[in-house]
C-alpha cells in the first residue's frame, strides 16, 4: 500500500518531467532545423518536394549550377547554366552565393532561387567537363544542378552577344572605370589601352608543386607589351595582380607608360576587373580572371601559352583550344625552372 502510494505521488511528477522533455526536444530540433538551413544542409523535415513546389517549378523544372570559386570561376559558371539550360529548354536559376557574388557587378538576368527553396528541390547532380560535349545537349532531368569548374567559350560563344549584356557592368562601376581611364590618358592623343592581370597569389607554388607548371614571368610581359607598343602609337598599360609587389620590382617602367592599379597596392577583383574590361586589349598570364577580362575587353589578347610540363595532371583537365580563343596571341612559358627544379 505505502509502495503504491508513493508510485501514484510520483505520477504527476513524471508526466511533468516527460512533457518537458518532449517540449525541449521539439524546441531542440526546431532550432537545429534553422541552423541547418543557415548552413545551406538539408532539412530535418524532409518533405515530398513534388508536393511542396509551385506548378510552374514542377512543369518547366529547375536547372541551376554549383557556385564555387572566385569571380572568374563563377562567370564561367553561370555562362555555362546559361548556355546549357537554354540549350536544353530548362529554366536557369542561381543560388544566393552566386547572386552575392555577380549581381553587384552585372546586369545578370538568371533568377535566384531563394535558400528555401533550394533545400526542397530534389536536385540530380551533373558533372560537366571544362570544356563543351555534345552530350550536353541533351540532359535528361528536371531538377539539374551542373557541377565542376566550367570556363570554356566552347559552351557559350555561340549567343556571345547574349552573355556580353548578362555580363555588362552597372552605370556607377562602368563610369568610375572610364573615369580612372581617363585620368591615364594624361596629354596622349591617340591612346590605347592595355590591361594587364598578373595572377600570382597561391598559383606562384601550386603551379609548380602540383601541376608541373609556371606562372608569368618578367621576360612574357616584356614580349607582350612590345608586341602592343611596335602595334599601337601610345599605348597604356593598366597592371592589376594579386602580387602587385612584384609587378613593381620586375615590370619596365621607364617609358612612362606603365600604370598600377590602386597606386600600387592590392585593389578589390571587382575593380580591377571593371579596369580590364573596359580597356582596349588584354594582356592575361593565367586564371579564369583574366580570360574573362579579354572576353569581355574584346580586342586582342595575348596570353601565356604551354606553361605545364607535356605529363602535367592539368592537361588532363584543361584544353588549351577550348579555353583560349582561336584568334587570341599565345606567347610560349619558359619551363626551365621546371627543369632546374625552380619555382618562377
Amino acid at each position: 500500500m505505502i509502495l503504491l502510494d508513493s508510485l501514484f505521488a510520483f505520477r504527476p511528477t513524471l508526466l511533468i518531467t516527460l512533457c518537458l522533455l518532449v517540449l525541449l526536444t521539439t524546441a531542440t530540433l526546431l532550432v537545429l532545423d534553422s541552423l541547418f538551413h543557415s548552413l545551406g544542409w538539408r532539412p530535418l523535415f524532409p518533405s515530398d518536394p513534388e508536393h511542396s513546389l509551385p506548378k510552374s517549378v514542377t512543369e518547366r523544372g529547375m536547372w541551376t549550377v554549383n557556385s564555387i570559386g572566385r569571380l572568374g570561376n563563377q562567370m564561367g559558371e553561370y555562362a555555362t547554366l546559361y548556355a546549357l539550360a537554354k540549350m536544353n529548354g530548362r529554366q536557369a536559376y542561381i543560388l544566393p552565393e552566386m547572386h552575392q557574388q555577380l549581381a553587384p557587378l552585372f546586369r545578370i538576368t538568371l533568377p535566384m532561387v531563394s535558400r528555401n527553396m533550394a533545400w526542397r528541390i530534389p536536385w540530380k547532380d551533373y558533372e560537366l567537363y571544362d570544356w563543351m560535349s555534345e552530350e550536353y545537349r541533351q540532359i535528361e532531368g528536371k531538377y539539374i544542378r551542373l557541377t565542376g569548374y566550367p570556363c570554356s567559350w566552347t559552351f557559350y560563344h555561340h549567343i556571345r552577344q547574349e552573355i556580353l549584356q548578362e555580363f555588362s557592368f552597372h552605370d556607377h562601376i562602368k563610369e568610375e572605370a572610364n573615369q580612372h581611364l581617363a585620368r591615364l590618358r594624361e596629354q596622349r592623343q591617340n591612346v590605347t589601352y592595355v590591361g594587364v592581370h598578373v595572377r600570382r597569389g597561391d598559383y606562384v607554388q601550386v603551379m609548380p608543386r602540383t601541376w608541373k607548371g609556371v606562372v608569368a614571368d618578367k621576360s612574357y610581359l616584356e614580349k607582350a607589351m612590345s608586341y602592343f607598343r611596335a602595334k599601337y602609337q601610345e599605348p597604356v598599360f593598366v597592371v592589376t595582380s594579386n602580387g602587385m609587389e612584384w609587378c613593381r620590382k620586375n615590370i619596365d617602367t621607364s617609358l612612362g607608360d606603365v600604370y598600377f592599379s590602386g597606386d600600387g597596392a592590392e585593389s578589390s577583383p571587382g575593380r580591377d576587373f571593371a579596369l580590364l574590361a573596359h580597356c582596349n586589349h588584354t594582356i592575361m598570364t593565367i586564371g579564369t580572371f583574366g580570360i574573362w577580362a579579354g572576353y569581355l575587353a574584346g580586342g586582342e589578347t595575348i596570353y601565356l601559352a604551354n606553361y605545364t610540363l607535356p605529363d602535367s595532371p592539368f592537361l588532363q583537365i584543361f584544353k588549351p583550344e577550348a579555353t583560349f580563343l582561336p584568334e587570341w596571341i599565345g606567347i610560349n612559358a619558359d619551363l626551365s625552372p621546371l627543369l632546374t627544379g625552380m619555382s618562377g
